[in-house]
């Protein structure tokens, strides 16, 4: 790391670490650097002008939203040869100068110039090493737990929208404007199928869009444990950098933590690299497994209705006879454990 980030100086966010109080002190640095970093508020500002519409499913519902302000990570590429050219953006020397944040153990929390929602923070971790889950879960649970007043914290896979597959990192975003964590339950509920857990509450759902494998518990370690088992049951025999998914976080002093896995075949579907009428710049990360869509062009989000979205989502999703294998081979690895 040739230079250190640059840390808010600021009072009332000192006093909210020193209470632990980190959600708010996210708060408060947003705030400041609203009023010292113009591309920030600039990219706040512009949230006011997104249009949205809803897409109705049988028992959940999904939001398209139209956000210009999203089109460079939207368009970003992320093939070995790109990332090799160019710099990393999320470490120290490549920051705006204005750009200010708060040190929490290994990361850095940084409002996020570009956001989807009105509070959006990236989560970087202060050494430039690839974008891995399986050695950063206990990380990721750590963030949900210190910032779940207002946020949930996401993971997008290093094969499936993470626009800095080069450097670890997690993103807060306003918490319960994802349709899916709202209606979490009732789609758990419908399409869920439980599992022989006694120590974690693991569900796998199939909603006819989304293949999710819901983890929740009130033990840390019980939640590390589950994702683990699944982790060595979805990677195996699989020769991918790391098995696709992206991860949704959230957790609550009455119920304990809720992550959400979202298993992925592919990164974008075919129509993002077609040309003129046939191409659709959407490319689909945690958010948009969450139910709200992002399109940075008016034109995508008018072309975007439910035949596309949902033809779309089976074929970026892992198949049915995929989802049923590994519910197969990771209910029988999980007896096995249990016994």
């Amino acid at each position: 790391m040739p230079n250190s980030y640059n840390t808010i100086n600021d009072q009332l966010v000192y006093k909210f670490i020193e209470q632990n109080n980190f959600n708010d002190a996210a708060i408060r640095l947003l705030e400041k650097q609203r009023e010292t970093w113009p591309a920030l508020n600039s990219g706040i500002n512009s949230l006011r002008l997104i249009k949205l519409k809803p897409i109705q499913f049988d028992g959940f519902s999904f939001q398209i939203q139209y956000n210009p302000g999203r089109y460079m990570s939207t368009s970003a590429m992320v093939d070995d040869k790109s990332i090799k050219n160019r710099k990393c953006f999320l470490c120290p020397d490549n920051l705006p100068k204005e750009q200010e944040g708060i040190i929490v153990n290994d990361y850095i929390l940084l409002a996020n110039p570009y956001p989807i929602f009105p509070k959006h923070f990236t989560i970087s971790n202060l050494i430039h090493k690839p974008q891995r889950i399986e050695n950063s879960f206990e990380e990721l649970l750590f963030f949900s737990k210190i910032l779940s007043k207002d946020f949930s914290v996401f993971y997008n896979g290093p094969l499936c929208g993470a626009s800095a597959p080069d450097h670890l990192h997690f993103q807060a975003v306003s918490n319960y404007l994802m349709p899916l964590e709202n209606e979490f339950k009732s789609i758990k509920k419908k399409y869920g199928q439980p599992f022989p857990d006694n120590n974690c509450n693991l569900t796998m759902i199939n909603d006819g869009l989304r293949k999710i494998i819901s983890f929740e518990s009130k033990e840390k370690q019980n939640i590390i444990r589950a994702f683990n088992s699944f982790y060595k049951v979805y990677s195996y025999k699989s020769d991918l950098i790391e098995p696709m998914m992206n991860i949704l976080s959230s957790y609550t002093e009455e119920l304990g933590w809720r992550v959400l896995v979202m298993l992925r075949a592919k990164h974008r579907p075919a129509a993002f690299y077609k040309a003129g009428d046939e191409k659709l710049l959407y490319s689909p990360a945690a958010t948009d497994y969450g139910g709200l869509c992002v399109l940075p062009i008016e034109n995508d989000f008018i072309k975007l209705d439910k035949v596309l979205l949902k033809s779309i989502f089976h074929e970026i999703s892992i198949s049915d006879a995929e989802f049923h294998s590994l519910r197969e081979k990771l209910k029988l690895f999980l007896t096995h454990q249990i016994a």
